[in-house]
């Protein structure tokens, strides 16, 4: 919906009465914000939406409101996941695996978890920066143009969240190649989203069992920590195999999922100001602001963050009602001018507090931040030494955006140095 059909659509309402409902989600292209986001934060910061299942929910596109809602427990992911209620698009993964971090820490698994997504646990940081080497090593090697996100995103954050969980770097297309499956955003739910999961459960399983076969100085990552709890520890006997893997499963898709889509992205952001490449070679040590500015201006969540109010709850000018399904745009929060000084520029040397809600906020702030942060700088750090001249190798209009996925994210990203 052009912003022109907005403002004829919002003045009917006005005259009306009625609901006009705007379709959601909006542009699938992760390079250019969607002209709708800056009429919707002026115009109508809680507005009403259609999904992709059909069901109305309010999108919240202000910061101040994002904010609000993020931060307010009465407005709950993990109730997203329950039978009836309006959805943003058919589940493809069991329900009980979208309040993840509440399953973990009820399983008393968060010490485990959190110490698993430490960036500065031994070694970690070294075998990354050796892994975006020879990532680049084969590219170089193979000459260009060159998908940069098949030949190094992709398989860069992969290898991170293989180390953190203790799982040979080897399998990581058959990881990756489920995640396609499951993060789908279909209309309707199918069968073989099952098929998928399960099947990526039990290669954790086995891989479970690999650590536990081996002597306890030899394991590593979240599996290993697991091995040693399911050895020392006898309040975690309940814990079936299933669960462990369940866990295991959950971090690696929403991890490399995300990571993935951030760095093609952000790669993408630079190369379109090839400048900025150049500021970066010559001052790394600012690469830690550059990542949180490029992680406010990405483009990545296409969906917005869902919410099912447990309660009636005024939001601006808005009650949403208890059961009522809300969706905060990142795209129009962290975009804000109330928010940040000219936030359609993408400033590397920003110097305001940069209080984005890319990890979002509240309970549910991502609890692997710092571990996104520092594989985002590695990478990064690592291709702007190596390919200076890296640049764009098709012209941008004529890249593929994926649709029908959680994630903004362009099939292919053809670069030439």
């Amino acid at each position: 919906m052009s912003v022109e059909q907005l403002e004829g659509s919002h003045a009917a309402d006005r005259r009306s009465h009625t609901e006009a409902l705007l379709d959601f989600p909006l542009s699938r292209r992760g390079d250019v914000l969607p002209e709708e986001c800056t009429w919707l934060r002026e115009k109508a910061p809680v507005a009403r939406v259609r999904t992709l299942t059909g069901d109305p929910a309010w999108l919240v596109s202000s910061y101040a409101l994002a904010k609000q809602v993020l931060e307010d427990e009465r407005f709950s992911l993990k109730d997203t996941a329950n039978a009836g209620v309006p959805r943003q698009y058919a589940l493809t993964i069991p329900p009980e695996v979208v309040n993840n971090m509440g399953n973990i820490n009820s399983a008393g698994l968060r010490n485990a978890v959190m110490k698993a997504l430490n960036p500065r646990q031994k070694g970690l940081q070294d075998r990354l920066r050796a892994t975006a080497g020879e990532l680049l090593d084969a590219i170089i090697a193979e000459g260009g143009p060159a998908d940069l996100r098949a030949g190094f995103a992709d398989p860069f954050s992969a290898a991170m969240h293989c180390q953190v969980l203790g799982v040979p770097f080897e399998d990581w297309r058959r990881l990756m190649s489920g995640l396609d499956v499951a993060f789908m955003t279909a209309r309707e739910p199918f069968a073989d989203s099952a098929l998928n999961w399960y099947k990526d459960v039990g290669y954790f399983v086995d891989r479970f069992h690999a650590q536990l076969a081996r002597p306890a100085e030899e394991r590593t990552g979240l599996l290993g920590r697991f091995a040693d709890l399911r050895e020392a520890d006898p309040e975690s006997a309940h814990l079936t195999d299933e669960m462990f893997a369940t866990v295991a499963v959950s971090l690696f898709g929403a991890g490399a999922v995300s990571t993935s889509a951030f760095l093609t992205l952000a790669v993408l952001a630079l190369l379109q100001k090839p400048e900025l490449i150049g500021y970066l070679r010559r001052h790394p040590e600012r690469m830690g602001g550059a990542v949180d500015e490029l992680l406010r201006w990405n483009l990545s969540v296409g969906d917005g963050l869902p919410r099912i109010a447990l309660a009636d709850v005024q939001v601006g000018e808005v009650l949403v009602k208890e059961g009522e399904l809300v969706l905060v745009l990142l795209e129009g929060a962290n975009f804000d001018p109330d928010a940040f000084e000219r936030p359609q520029e993408l400033d590397l040397e920003r110097q305001s507090a940069n209080a984005h809600l890319a990890f979002g906020a509240g309970r549910h702030f991502c609890p692997a931040s710092a571990l996104g942060r520092t594989h985002a700088e590695i990478a990064l750090g690592v291709l702007v030494e190596r390919l200076p001249e890296l640049r764009l190798a098709v012209p941008a209009e004529n890249l593929v955006w994926r649709t029908g996925f959680i994630k903004r994210l362009p099939e292919r990203l053809p670069v030439a140095w």
